[in-house]
């Protein structure tokens, strides 16, 4: 079962109904702790560790969690990184086997992932720009709204390989070069499904 972390916008509830996923494989969180990117995280790991019946999350019940954000202009940005990887294998669940923690992080936001579905970017762009750039290819389109893997989706592979050679070129870490983790996300969950 995997945990994902701050992610409504993403689509997920799209992907887990376009593909079949199960409720008990895939569950959705928005933080609560707040949307810095360390608040994400933290939140991620004290929901996997303790969980909550108010929303029906039992403790450690997850194989892999991933907590998404942007880099925007956040300052705990890097320390988030550093965080999650610091978790990665390093909590147990229920079944005493260590968890997969992964920061998915998109540079400068992610809209980028959006973006790549129309457009190869290969330089750094400022979330300003990638905004207008996207609502070029989508007018309608709404920061926080949902739908866009729904309206993205026929251009997934084309985008996939883009996010891919960017992967190449630079990591989270790198601070301006143009990045994002979301496909490895979107193939994980599509693998769930098949």
């Amino acid at each position: 079962m995997s945990h994902l972390n701050n992610c409504p916008k993403f689509g997920v509830h799209f992907i887990k109904n376009a593909h079949r996923l199960q409720t008990a494989n895939v569950e959705v969180h928005p933080s609560a702790l707040g949307t810095e990117p360390i608040q994400v995280v933290r939140y991620a790991k004290k929901l996997f560790q303790e969980g909550d019946p108010n929303k029906r999350v039992r403790a450690r019940a997850f194989e892999k969690v991933f907590a998404l954000f942007d880099r925007d202009d956040h300052k705990s940005y890097f320390d988030a990184l550093k965080l999650a990887e610091s978790l990665d294998g390093k909590l147990r669940n229920d079944a005493k086997q260590p968890v997969e923690f992964k920061a998915i992080a998109s540079v400068p936001c992610f809209e980028l992932w959006l973006l790549l579905h129309y457009e190869d970017i290969r330089h750094p762009l400022h979330r300003d720009e990638v905004l207008t750039r996207l609502k070029h290819h989508i007018p309608s389109y709404e920061k926080g709204a949902g739908g866009s893997f729904s309206t993205t989706m026929g251009n997934l592979d084309i985008a996939s390989q883009r996010a891919r050679k960017l992967a190449a070129l630079s990591t989270a870490f790198d601070d301006t070069e143009p990045s994002t983790e979301i496909v490895e996300l979107v193939a994980l969950l599509i693998a769930f499904g098949n």
